[in-house]
């Protein structure tokens, strides 16, 4: 499907905006809304983050998700197109997550991490690409203090 030029001009100058811009839970948003990324309330985007550029509609965030500075969302690629992050995940720095994933509900993506598959709720996931290393029994949230989410991690045994 062929881009126009002036839309595609006018959403990666919105990108830019949003990547260097102040406010991770005001403006970034906002015009990461203007794109076309779908977005839920409470939403934070840290600094450097890229969105989709291209087809900024096809990515949709949940309510109360932490994405990490430096983070690449990359939604389309030939056939693969989308990506889901529900409610209450934390997406870690320098993560990248690639076309038709799913990030369900109150998983944790940790730093520096690839994620090419789905990943279940609850879960915990690391590396190049992203494995489940852990389930979580709460969010990790805000308001949520390290130590609580660290002491609620249970460890999956790696075969």
């Amino acid at each position: 499907m062929r881009e126009n030029i002036w839309l595609g001009t006018w959403r990666r100058l919105l990108q830019e905006c949003a990547r260097i811009g102040p406010g991770a839970t005001t403006l970034r948003v906002r015009l990461h809304r203007w794109r076309g990324v779908e977005i839920g309330r409470n939403v934070w985007i840290g600094y450097g983050a890229v969105i989709e550029t291209a087809n900024p509609h096809l990515v949709h965030i949940g309510n109360n998700v932490s994405i990490g500075i430096r983070a690449t969302i990359i939604a389309h690629f030939r056939d693969s197109r989308g990506v889901w992050i529900e409610d209450d995940v934390f997406v870690g720095p320098c993560v990248c997550i690639l076309p038709s994933v799913r990030l369900g509900k109150g998983c944790v993506v940790t730093a520096g991490s690839v994620v090419t598959t789905n990943v279940a709720s609850m879960t915990v996931v690391q590396g190049n690409p992203a494995r489940a290393v852990a389930k979580c029994r709460r969010p990790l949230l805000v308001d949520t203090s390290m130590n609580d989410f660290l002491r609620g991690l249970i460890p999956i045994r790696q075969r």
